[in-house]
C-alpha cells in the first residue's frame, strides 16, 4: 500500500525496480541504433526509403509480442517473459554490426522490436504487486522511467559511446562495435532478474500454483477474454495514437536534426535525447 522508492527490498520493491529497469533496457537496445541511423547509411549506401523501412519493421517487432505475452503473464507471471524478451532482444542487438543489406537491417532491427513489449510485463508485475490506492502511481513511475530509455540511449549511445569508439576507429567500425555495450547490459538483466526477484506478494507463480494459492490459467483463454472485450479495442486506439508519435520521435529526431540543419551525429543525437527526457 506504499511506494518506498529507496527501498530494494522484496517481493513489492524489489518487483518495481526490477519493472522499470528491465524495461529501460529494452527501450535502451531498441533504440540503440537511432541516433547512429544516418552514419550506417553511408556505410551501407542506402536511400532514406530504406531506413525508414528499418525503423517500421522495429515498430512491428514489438506489436507482435504485445498481443502474445499479455496472456504469458497471465499464466507465467511477469518476471520470466520479461527475462526472455530481454535475452532474446539482446542477441539481434549484439550482432547489429554484421549487417550489409538494407534487408539485414529491416530484419534485425524486426527481432530487436520485440524488445519494446516489455512494457506490458513492465505494467503487468507493478499492478501485481501493488494495491488500487497506489497501483496507478506505481504504473505511472515504472512505465515513465522505462520509457526514458528511448531518450537516454539516443544521448549515450549518439553523443558518448559512438564518439569514445571513434577515438580509436574508422566510424564505421564504431557504429558495428558499439551495439555490444547495451547488448550485453540487456542480456545481464534478464538474467539477473530471474533469480532477485518475485512474480506476485506471495511468491512466484509456479510454487503458488503447486501449494494451490493461485488457480492454472489458459493463456489462451485470457487472450480470448482480452480481445473480445471492447474496452480493449478503445484503449487500443488511444494508446495507438499517443505512443505511435512517441516511437516516431524517437526514430527519426537525430536524423531529422543531421539533415536538415547539418549537425554532427554527436549533436544531433544530445538534441534528440530532450524528447525521450520528457518521460
Amino acid at each position: 500500500t506504499e511506494i518506498k522508492l529507496c527501498n530494494f527490498s522484496r517481493p513489492h520493491m524489489r518487483a518495481f525496480h526490477c519493472s522499470w529497469w528491465s524495461f529501460f533496457i529494452a527501450f535502451f537496445i531498441w533504440f540503440a541504433i537511432a541516433p547512429l541511423l544516418d552514419e550506417v547509411r553511408q556505410t551501407l549506401s542506402l536511400d532514406k526509403k530504406q531506413i525508414w523501412t528499418s525503423s517500421i519493421a522495429s515498430v512491428a517487432g514489438t506489436i507482435f509480442m504485445r498481443f502474445v505475452n499479455g496472456p504469458l503473464c497471465d499464466k507465467y507471471g511477469a518476471r520470466i517473459p520479461m527475462a526472455l524478451i530481454l535475452i532474446i532482444a539482446s542477441i539481434p542487438t549484439a550482432l547489429t554490426g554484421l549487417v550489409n543489406t538494407s534487408t539485414g537491417l529491416a530484419v534485425l532491427r524486426l527481432f530487436i522490436g520485440i524488445g519494446g513489449s516489455t512494457f506490458v510485463m513492465c505494467q503487468y508485475w507493478t499492478s501485481r504487486m501493488f494495491t488500487k490506492e497506489v497501483v496507478g502511481t506505481a504504473n505511472a513511475l515504472v512505465g515513465g522511467w522505462g520509457n526514458l530509455g528511448g531518450g537516454v540511449t539516443q544521448l549515450v549511445m549518439g553523443s558518448v559511446l559512438f564518439p569514445l569508439f571513434k577515438l580509436g576507429m574508422s566510424p564505421e567500425t564504431a557504429w558495428r562495435s558499439v551495439c555490444c555495450i547495451p547488448a550485453v547490459v540487456a542480456a545481464a538483466t534478464g538474467v539477473t532478474i530471474l533469480f532477485i526477484s518475485d512474480d506476485a506478494p506471495k511468491g512466484n507463480y509456479k510454487e503458488m500454483k503447486k501449494n494451490g494459492t493461485m488457480p492454472d490459467v489458459s493463456a489462451a483463454a485470457s487472450f480470448r477474454t482480452g480481445f473480445l472485450n471492447i474496452n480493449t479495442w478503445l484503449l487500443f486506439i488511444q494508446y495507438a495514437c499517443c505512443f505511435g508519435v512517441e516511437l516516431t520521435m524517437n526514430n527519426a529526431a537525430a536524423l531529422y536534426f543531421k539533415w536538415k540543419f547539418k549537425l554532427s551525429t554527436e549533436s544531433a543525437a544530445a538534441i534528440a535525447s530532450i524528447f525521450g527526457w520528457m518521460n
